[in-house]
């Protein structure tokens, strides 16, 4: 590709005030909502916005619209849409989305965070598209689909997610189904849909008590989330950017298998869920941390949703400049450039 655009539709988090690193290629909700809305006052030569009523609404869930360029031509996708699509239609609205652009949803894995909102936004963005003169936008899931999910807390009791959107709701919102188990390329080659992540670590044991539920009530331990599947893109001169919406295999797993598919090709940003939120997960953050920054080191850690705030505050403190983390509307501009050296994560963290 010759550009890449990730705007955070919805993430569990809304911070419009901190700053991150120059040369970062993260641009604030405010930064990028003041250009879009009209001067309301001004005060010598400063103009003034109204902002606050704009900005987005945070909920525990995540979705990204990923734009692609290659020459003229751009193509749009988009990564999970989060558990509410009243919440995502109306941050859309609030980050200026054309529904209409919207191609493809590439759906990481089924747990309701990720899929609740998908009848209303696939309804919103097939009914833009038909408005528009376009085909209905193309829904690309794991073909298997568990009935509920849940996670076993240390008090005993089953925090459970609401049973995910049913397969007839997700076709009357007007979409057509790409099932996919193993890796693939979406929209011609811009973007990468992987299969299973392989496990490449010996500390990734799976989500600690997950539990899935099946049509018949039965329900069974699941920590390993089979079905999880993660975004890339190839920037030219940049490297590989993955978004990985939970990580459940573990995010170093999930960069190794990004590099193992782009050969050569270094991780560029590394966004989504790095799930090492709650005390039991939290035990694999110094492996995590060494295996990132020592065979990982990517240009960019974005972690968000899931990640939980001791590794966000470990990885700030560790790597400053490198460090952006995803809140929603968050917008990383990716452009390709002409040479890029390749380092070391521990040179990079020196």
């Amino acid at each position: 590709m010759d550009a890449l655009t990730l705007l955070v539709v919805v993430d569990n988090e809304s911070d419009i005030l901190s700053s991150v690193d120059p040369g970062i290629p993260k641009l604030s909700e405010v930064t990028h909502l003041l250009a879009r809305t009209p001067v309301a006052m001004t005060h010598g030569p400063h103009e003034g916005h109204v902002v606050f009523d704009h900005l987005c609404l945070a909920c525990h869930g995540l979705s990204v619209l990923v734009t692609a360029r290659r020459g003229a031509a751009a193509r749009t996708a988009l990564l999970d849409v989060g558990p509410d699509g009243d919440v995502w239609l109306a941050n859309a609205m609030r980050l200026g989305v054309d529904l209409a652009a919207v191609e493809l949803i590439f759906l990481s894995h089924w747990p309701f965070d990720h899929s609740g909102g998908l009848p209303k936004v696939l309804g919103a963005i097939a009914r833009a598209r038909a408005a528009a003169g376009l085909s209905p936008p193309v829904l690309d899931v794991h073909p298997n689909r568990p009935h509920q999910r849940g996670i076993t807390l240390p008090t005993g009791k089953v925090m459970l997610f609401p049973p995910g959107p049913t397969l007839a709701a997700l076709s009357a919102a007007g979409t057509e189904f790409g099932a996919h188990a193993d890796p693939h390329p979406l929209l011609d080659g811009l973007l990468y849909g992987s299969g299973m992540i392989a496990r490449a670590t010996s500390y990734e044991t799976g989500l600690h008590g997950h539990v899935m539920i099946s049509q018949d009530g039965s329900v069974a331990d699941d920590p390993l989330i089979l079905d999880e599947r993660f975004l890339a893109g190839h920037v030219r001169g940049r490297g590989v950017t993955v978004l990985s919406a939970c990580s459940h295999a573990g995010i170093v797993p999930a960069a190794l298998v990004a590099q193992a598919a782009f050969p050569d090709q270094q991780i560029d940003v590394l966004l989504g869920g790095y799930q090492l939120a709650g005390a039991a997960m939290e035990q694999r953050i110094p492996a995590t941390m060494r295996d990132l920054i020592d065979r990982v080191g990517p240009a960019v850690f974005a972690p968000g949703h899931c990640s939980g705030w001791r590794l966000k505050t470990a990885l700030a403190s560790a790597a400053p400049e490198r460090y952006a983390p995803s809140v929603v509307g968050t917008r990383y501009d990716l452009a390709a450039v002409l040479t890029r050296r390749r380092q070391s994560g521990r040179a990079r963290s020196a």
